[in-house]
Formats: structure tokens, sequence, C-alpha cells
């Protein structure tokens, strides 16, 4: 379908094992901007902004699920 949005979140993982970096929070959140979408940086073994990027996740698909103003899915919707 044209004009479908998609959410798009960029997550840098393992941001316990700073020593083992090779991609700096800086570039990261350079690239999200560039991309236009959320960044960031969770650990799965210590459980750091896990529940957040799920919840990130939801926003981003409720987002992309709303009609563009200048193109609604049909009559019946009215977004102010």
């Amino acid at each position: 379908m044209l004009g479908t949005k998609v959410p798009v979140i960029l997550v840098g993982n393992k941001v316990d094992l700073e020593s083992e970096r090779e991609v700096s929070s800086n570039e990261g959140r350079a690239l999200a901007e560039e991309w236009g979408c959320p960044f960031m940086e969770t650990s799965a073994k210590s459980k750091t902004m896990v529940d957040e990027l799920f919840a990130e996740i939801v926003r981003q698909m409720n987002y992309a699920a709303q009609p563009d103003k200048d193109d609604p899915c049909c009559s019946a919707c009215n977004i102010q």
C-alpha cells in the first residue's frame, strides 16, 4: 500500500559492554536523526531500557497507524 508509515527505531544493544563499543552514542543519535527516528541504547543482560524500548515500539506502531491529515483513511476520520 502506498503511503504506509512503517515504525522505525534505531537501537544500540549491549550498552553494558562500553569497552567493546563499535558505534558511539553520538554516531547512533546522528544516524537516528538522519533517518528521522528515535534512538535508544539497551542491554538485555542488565535489563537496561528494555521495558522502555517495548513501550516506544508500541508508541511508534500507534503513531504509524494514524492516517495523515491530508490523506484520511475514510470520510469518517476526523483528526484534529
